[in-house]
């Protein structure tokens, strides 16, 4: 099981869903992308900063006193985890 922690200073994923064979599996592959479109798009369209680890089957990202911006886009990434654990409640869970 994915688990998905969003907090007022960082996000953290870590685990796997285990929907599918690893390299097979949508689940993980649409949290990896929802994480790795949230990292490029705070380093790209704003200045706020953040220290990330990520790992296979880990991601740490932390930040402080972000933007407005930054906000949207910790806005964004949260509700298209939601989306993914509404529709498999199974393999993912958001705390």
């Amino acid at each position: 099981m994915i688990e998905v922690s969003v907090r007022e200073d960082g996000i953290t994923v870590s685990g796997h869903a285990g929907y599918a064979k690893s390299g097979k599996d949508i689940v993980c592959s649409a949290v990896t992308t929802l994480v790795q479109t949230f990292v490029g798009s705070i380093e790209s369209l704003t200045k706020d900063k953040m220290e990330c680890k990520m790992s296979a089957g880990m991601a740490d990202v932390r930040y402080k006193n972000l933007s407005e911006q930054g906000k949207l886009l910790v806005d964004s990434f949260f509700i298209g985890i939601l989306m993914i654990a509404d529709e498999f409640p199974d393999y993912i869970r958001v705390r």
